[in-house]
């Protein structure tokens, strides 16, 4: 993979070749991305979508719209960084082409900003619940109607996957989706494979998949522009990542190793005491005691460390990346840049203790049962009425149930895979609150 490629501007639908030296500097063309994702809707509502703590009503709690905006800060931050010692080692990048350090940073912080869009209400657990509703719920009368790997997109529903369909989908005035360049699409695709086959290796690439089989081909046209290296055997779509992805993929580590660990501190869920001495030890090297010891409560310590812990991670991940780009260039790295950090063992006592304290409270548990509740209660009612008003046997409870879905789906279509996929797609796009309304009216609670 060489970087001319990989740094396209191309959006859906141009005929002529974008070059970044006739880029307008007051409006470069990666950072009207940036705009487009913040003025979707879709971004919006992630206001209303669990983090860590589900429908919680404290201030301290992070949603998923403000762990996306750290995410493309320190995205950002890394972005730049990197493309700083890139123009160093390639300087016919910027000489010739006219790249800058910030086109790097705007590319990363794009696709950061981006990279939780895809996902469903109450958190990671939305997920697991829509894949279980096909996996154990009413939705397995489908699976011999199905390929396999339509079935597996519904069985392993992935919020990636989910992201890279709402920013590209196209439909009637909205051709393209979000039209984002090519290179964004890239860096924002941590998974660049199909649901099966699942997990075929263990390379970071391969964790999960990245889009729906209804994108496949939207995916492999980002993939041939950008240069992408094909991983795929005996037919299956696979190629390797783009080298942006794994700092998206960086930041988003370093956020929700450090941000979640400050949310469960300011709940009480983690003692103070045990805290402060998990991050210290990830910033012994860059502390000043003095200041540290002049903080009198622990809402000001704790900030003083996380911001310490997230500058140090920063650093740490664009040596590692700069160390290892050849191997990347190359699709040869198959670990997170983090896996590679000297830091790893102070990382993983963090996420250790956030998954006993917060991830695991009594709080977060329950509020996930109720999602599970509440996801296929949606998806059954949903597909339901669908599935029979297209065999032409919907009662008039379907018929009022389809009054209440969006114009944009197709209730006509023939494929019963796009029909059940537009269903968990609506059901994913709601945010908390939405889900917990909808639900309330199909059982009645309305009144």
């Amino acid at each position: 993979m060489i970087w001319e490629q990989l740094l396209s501007l191309k959006r859906f639908g141009d005929t002529n070749k974008r070059l970044r030296k006739e880029q307008d500097e007051t409006r470069l063309g990666f950072e009207v991305d940036y705009d487009r994702v913040i003025f979707s809707s879709e971004f919006r509502s992630l206001q209303d979508k669990t983090q860590v703590i589900p429908l919680s009503n404290t201030d301290f709690v992070h949603t998923r719209l403000t762990h996306s905006l750290e995410v493309s800060v320190v995205g950002r931050s890394l972005g730049r960084k990197v493309g700083q010692k890139i123009l160093e080692k390639h300087p016919h990048l910027q000489n010739i082409h006219g790249y800058l350090p910030n086109d790097f940073g705007a590319i990363v912080a794009s696709a950061a900003l981006a990279h939780d869009i895809g996902n469903p209400p109450f958190g990671h657990s939305g997920e697991k619940a829509i894949g279980e509703y096909f996996i154990s719920g009413e939705g397995q009368q489908y699976k011999d109607q199905l390929t396999d790997k339509e079935y597996q997109d519904l069985c392993d529903f992935e919020g990636n996957a989910n992201g890279f369909k709402i920013v590209t989908q196209s439909r009637v005035g909205r051709e393209g989706g979000l039209r984002l360049s090519y290179a964004i699409l890239g860096a924002f695709t941590k998974y660049p494979k199909e649901s099966l086959p699942k997990k075929p290796t263990k390379h970071i690439a391969d964790k999960k998949y990245g889009f729906f089989q209804t994108e496949k081909e939207a995916f492999i046209d980002v993939a041939n522009e950008l240069g992408l290296a094909s991983r795929g055997q005996d037919g299956d779509i696979s190629y390797s990542r783009h080298p942006l992805a794994f700092l998206v993929e960086a930041a988003d580590d370093i956020c929700y190793t450090i941000i979640d660990f400050e949310d469960g501190i300011n709940l009480g869920l983690i003692p103070e005491e045990y805290a402060l001495e998990y991050l210290i030890n990830l910033v012994r090297d860059s502390i000043n005691t003095k200041k540290y010891h002049q903080l009198t409560n622990t809402k000001d310590r704790v900030s003083y460390l996380r911001a310490l812990a997230i500058n140090t991670l920063i650093n740490e991940a664009v040596t590692i990346f700069m160390d290892n780009e050849d191997a990347i260039l190359n699709g040869d790295f198959n670990i997170s840049l983090l896996d590679k950090s000297k830091y790893e063992a102070q990382i993983n006592d963090i996420i250790k203790l956030s998954i006993d304290k917060v991830y695991q409270s009594e709080e977060v548990v329950d509020k996930e049962i109720a999602g599970y509740q509440v996801l296929n209660t949606l998806l059954h009612t949903y597909s339901k009425a669908i599935n029979n008003n297209y065999a032409g046997t919907g009662s008039n409870y379907d018929k009022l149930i389809l009054k209440g879905l969006p114009s944009t789906l197709d209730l006509n279509t023939e494929s019963l895979y796009v029909r059940l996929l537009d269903v968990c797609h609506f059901v994913s796009s709601l945010s908390d609150s939405q889900a917990i309304l909808q639900y309330k009216k199909l059982r009645g609670f309305s009144f």
